[in-house]
C-alpha cells in the first residue's frame, strides 16, 4: 500500500512538473498568435489616429517594429487609463505602451522596459494668461483638468490643487481650449505637440514644468517580453532607427540612450 501511494504521489508531482514546464511564455503566445496587443490612448505624438483612422505616432510606430521583430502584427486597444493594470493582468492587452511615466505605483504593478524617453508634467494655459502663471504658488487659485490615473493627477494631487479628472490628456487640453478649466496638467511631448504656433490650438501655451519623469513600457509580472524589447531598444539605438523615429514625431530631444 505505501508503495503504490509512493508511485501514486511521485507520479502527480511528474505530471505537475510537466504541466509547469509547458506553460507558454508571453512570447511564444505572442508568435503563436501572430499579434501583439498593445494597450494605448489617443496622446499624440506617441500614439494617435492620421486622416484615414490608422494609429501612428512614436510609440505606434515603435511597437510596430518591435512586434516585427518578434514575427508579428500589433494590434492596438484604447483603453481607459486609469484602468491599465486590470486590462493587463486579466490578458485583454499584452502591454502598456503609451508614453507611460515610470512612477514607484506603475513598476510596483509591472514589469517595465528600460526608459526611453525623458518628459515632465507642465501646465497648459491660455496663452494671454502666461505672463500670470511662472510659479506654483500663482497656480493655486486655478481649476485644473487631468487624466484620470495619470502623472498630471498626482502633481495635482501633490500641490494641493483644485481638479477635475477627464477621459484623456487630449480632454484636458480641450478643457482649456473651451474655458470650463483654468489650466490642465500634461506631459510636456503631448503639450509640445498640441498647442502654441501651428498647432491645433494656437490660444494655448504651457508654462512651468512640475517635475522630471521618464517613459517605459509596461508588461504582465514576470513577463520575458521585457527582455526582448530591452535588446531591441538597444539594437535600434545602435543602428541609428530610433534616432530616424524621434526624429519623425520631433521627440529626439527627449530621447534616452540605450545602453
Amino acid at each position: 500500500m505505501k508503495k503504490f501511494l509512493c508511485a501514486a504521489m511521485a507520479a502527480t508531482m511528474v505530471l505537475g512538473m510537466a504541466g509547469c514546464s509547458s506553460k507558454k511564455t508571453d512570447s511564444a503566445k505572442v508568435e503563436e498568435n501572430g499579434k501583439l496587443i498593445v494597450g494605448i490612448t489617443d496622446f499624440k505624438p506617441m500614439d494617435y489616429r492620421d486622416a484615414d483612422g490608422n494609429w501612428i505616432g512614436f510609440d505606434a510606430e515603435l511597437a510596430q517594429a518591435f512586434a516585427k521583430s518578434l514575427g508579428a502584427e500589433v494590434e492596438f486597444v484604447e483603453i481607459e487609463w486609469d484602468n491599465k493594470v486590470f486590462e493587463l493582468n486579466a490578458g485583454t492587452i499584452d502591454c502598456v505602451w503609451n508614453g507611460m511615466t515610470l512612477t514607484d505605483e506603475v513598476k510596483s504593478s509591472m514589469d517595465c522596459s528600460n526608459a526611453y524617453c525623458k518628459n515632465a508634467q507642465i501646465v497648459v494655459v491660455k496663452a494671454e494668461d502666461a505672463d500670470k502663471y511662472s510659479t506654483v504658488e500663482s497656480l493655486k487659485d486655478l481649476t485644473f483638468a487631468v487624466e484620470s490615473g495619470s502623472a498630471g493627477k498626482t502633481q495635482a494631487e501633490k500641490n494641493g490643487f483644485k481638479f477635475t479628472e477627464v477621459q484623456s490628456q487630449a480632454n484636458a487640453i480641450m478643457e482649456v481650449a473651451a474655458g470650463t478649466s483654468d489650466a490642465a496638467i500634461v506631459d510636456l511631448l503631448m503639450a509640445g505637440a498640441m498647442v502654441g504656433e501651428g498647432t491645433s490650438y494656437e490660444d494655448l501655451t504651457y508654462t512651468i514644468g512640475l517635475n522630471s519623469e521618464e517613459y517605459g513600457v509596461g508588461f504582465r509580472k514576470g513577463s520575458d517580453l521585457v527582455d526582448k524589447l530591452n535588446d531591441y531598444l538597444k539594437s535600434a539605438y545602435s543602428d541609428g532607427s530610433l534616432q530616424a523615429l524621434a526624429q519623425k514625431y520631433g521627440v529626439q530631444a527627449s530621447l534616452i540612450e540605450q545602453k
